[in-house]
């Protein structure tokens, strides 16, 4: 072991190499400037010097030029002659190291080993950077670097730093270095500068450990004489990355830098052994979390915002911060130069937006609906969406577990009918209405999949929900099918609904107990609902509609107004700008997030509990599917309705066959899967709200 701190100082020259030069002076005549003992030595001794030379390289090889060559203690002691004439050393005779062979009897005594020093006779330069380096300082331990073979190999073999087969060749030594730092190693392997180095070849362009971290002279990172000092990263990184540094010196980074604050460097943005390619998807997901390190309102902001929460997907079509404050030339928004000037304004968006409008620019990227002082209109209808969200779950969910109570009382009492499909059944959905509720269920399940993700982006199970189909921007487009689904049985209804009142003259859609109107009867329903929760009353007799599920009507025909409309703003923002503010695109944003959380919300947990999951339907009310009701049924739960027909004669034309076992099965599949689907979507909501993934 040695210590290169404290290497001892070099020999001026070796033995032989004073005889040499000693008999050269003393031929020119300097004899005055030589050591006495230099000029004493005859002109001759220097050439028996320099012809021993070869002779001893020779016979030293003659012997150790066997690999099966062992030390007295069992250690390898061979030298190939083919490997050392390949070596850097080939021109060196082994004397001038193994000095020891002039002044003893071989192999009587050892050579032994080849002290440090001798290394330093030529390479005095290195030494004193290695003493100098945290290498140096650190020489103790079972990784510190005991002699030059740790890094450079075995001097026998040893190549220049430039040769391919050099244990320091740009692509050698990547192994070399990772055999103490085996984590930065791992981390480079799976960098863009070890994809150019080791898998595509470019050794000139891409950059290994020396090109960052120097040669002999590495320091810390605290180390102010480190390359990769926070202060010296940018020049480290710009001996390759020249135009981005000259872009990064003049921005506001590179001001704070220039002017000996801390400000964000090459490291703070790229990871320095693991630097991907900033334009992957997944980088660009990273891209807000390390800028949200010193900008934390704009990082929390731009998280909230689509922007954000689809970058957090990896939609790589999604702006992230570079794209609109640019990579490395980012400056404030007051400076004429600034991408986000406001005469710079339309070139930033319009890189994704087509025909920008003035309108449409004043669009807040950072909103915070909840700062009233940002947009008083934002704020207000952020506070309207919250309260409607938190009015209509709070008086659902104490209805319906009032309700889930009184159920599970009266199916043990035996108060409800057997849920049988056989016998006489009643109907009470045509055709062409069951073909539209299965469709709406198809088209709802398919939003809320595509748009819970991206409601909670943040939360663990969006990004794979999201990759089932096949990733943010294809369900970006299934998100918009599913849209266009819904206006279409939206305006299916409406015309059919105006056909029947314009040109059959039909009466009762509007009031009356075929109507899904809210009428005076509806609260004393209500009221009666309540005692009967509460085991003070008889449960009301209801018509042919319950006020639960014309409120699940209203709430659909609200919800796809609301939805579709904000949805066709965010769908098309330079469209809507051309007729409303740019705020509106904040507004939109905020009503349709929090209307599309209510809707699925309500449908999983309420409407389902009101049809399929309350104990008197359970397991599934088939009626929406096969339109049929069994007659039991009919009569326990409308029996106003019974009664009406009965006294109008209608009753027998209403009556319809039972359900075959194939339309059972098939309704019972599709209505189970829709069902679960619904109620792992209602578990994922709460599982993103329990974790913190709610923005």
């Amino acid at each position: 072991m040695w210590d290169l701190a404290l290497a001892p100082a070099r020999r001026s020259m070796s033995a032989l190499s004073r005889l040499a030069l000693a008999g050269l002076l003393w031929g020119l005549g300097a004899v005055v400037s030589m050591p006495a003992w230099a000029q004493a030595a005859p002109p001759a001794a220097a050439a028996s010097a320099a012809a021993a030379k070869p002779a001893t390289r020779d016979k030293c090889l003659g012997c150790h030029d066997d690999k099966d060559m062992k030390s007295e203690a069992g250690k390898p002691v061979f030298v190939l002659a083919d490997d050392f004439a390949r070596s850097a050393h080939r021109k060196i005779d082994c004397a001038e190291c193994h000095d020891a062979a002039l002044t003893v009897k071989h192999p009587r005594n050892p050579l032994g080993a080849v002290k440090p020093q001798v290394c330093q006779d030529c390479h005095a330069d290195e030494f004193k950077a290695v003493a100098g380096s945290i290498h140096g300082r650190r020489a103790a331990g079972e990784r510190a670097i005991k002699d030059c073979n740790a890094c450079h190999g075995s001097l026998h073999t040893v190549h220049k730093s430039g040769d391919p087969a050099s244990p320091l060749s740009p692509v050698n030594q990547i192994q070399t270095c990772g055999a103490c730092h085996e984590d930065v190693l791992k981390n480079y392997e799976k960098s863009e500068h070890a994809r150019g180095l080791l898998k595509s070849g470019l050794v000139e362009g891409s950059p290994s450990c020396s090109s960052c971290h120097g040669k002999h002279d590495v320091h810390a990172k605290d180390d102010k004489a480190a390359t990769t000092h926070h202060a010296r990263i940018p020049e480290t990184c710009g001996s390759c990355h020249k135009g981005i540094l000259r872009e990064w010196q003049d921005s506001a980074h590179g001001a704070l830098v220039s002017a000996g604050k801390d400000g964000p460097v090459c490291s703070n943005c790229h990871e320095p052994h693991a630097i991907r390619r900033p334009d992957t998807a997944q980088v660009r997901h990273q891209v807000a979390d390390r800028c949200g390190d010193c900008h934390t309102q704009g990082g929390k902001s731009f998280r909230d915002s689509y922007h954000g929460k689809a970058t957090s997907l990896n939609n790589q079509q999604a702006a992230a911060c570079a794209d609109c404050h640019t990579p490395h030339a980012n400056l404030p928004k007051s400076n004429p130069k600034s991408s986000i000037h406001p005469d710079n304004l339309a070139k930033t968006c319009g890189a994704c937006h087509q025909n920008v409008n003035a309108s449409f620019l004043t669009f807040d990227p950072h909103a915070n609906p909840g700062d009233a002082s940002r947009n008083p209109y934002v704020y207000w209808i952020y506070i309207g969406m919250t309260g409607l969200l938190l009015g209509v779950f709070g008086f659902f969910g104490l209805h319906g577990l009032l309700w889930l109570q009184r159920a599970l009382v009266g199916k043990l009492r035996g108060e409800f009918p057997p849920h049988e499909h056989t016998g006489a059944h009643v109907r009470r959905f045509h055709g062409m209405q069951v073909a539209m509720h299965v469709t709406i269920v198809v088209s709802f399940l398919l939003l809320a999949a595509t748009g819970l993700p991206l409601k909670f982006a943040e939360a663990p199970w969006s990004a794979s929900l999201m990759s089932i189909f096949g990733g943010a921007q294809v369900a970006g487009w299934l998100h918009r099918f599913a849209g266009v689904v819904t206006f279409g049985y939206f305006a299916w209804h409406i015309s059919a609904v105006l056909y029947s009142v314009v040109v059959k003259k039909e009466r009762g859609f509007f009031w009356g107990p075929r109507s899904m109107m809210p009428q005076p009867k509806d609260l004393f329903d209500f009221i009666g609902m309540m005692k009967y929760f509460f085991y003070l009353g008889p449960r009301p007799k209801f018509d042919h509609f319950t006020y639960w599920e014309k409120f699940d009507y209203l709430a659909v025909f609200w919800g796809v107004a609301i939805i579709g409309i904000s949805g066709l703003v965010l769908w098309f923002p330079t469209t809507a700008t051309m007729l409303l503010p740019g705020w509106a695109l904040n507004a939109a944003y905020v009503i349709h997030s929090d209307e599309a959380l209510l809707a699925t919300g309500f449908i999983f947990l309420f409407h389902f509990l009101h049809t399929h999951l309350r104990p008197e339907s359970f397991p599934m009310d088939t009626v929406v599917f096969t339109g049929r009701m069994p007659l039991a049924t009919f009569k326990h739960e409308r029996p106003l309705e019974y009664e009406r027909l009965m006294k109008e004669g209608k009753f027998e034309e209403r009556l319809a066959p039972a359900p075959t076992a194939l339309e059972l099965r098939l309704t019972y599949i599709f209505g189970f899967t829709a069902v679960a689907i619904g109620v792992l979507l209602a578990a994922f909501i709460f599982w993103a709200l329990l974790t913190g993934g709610f923005h």
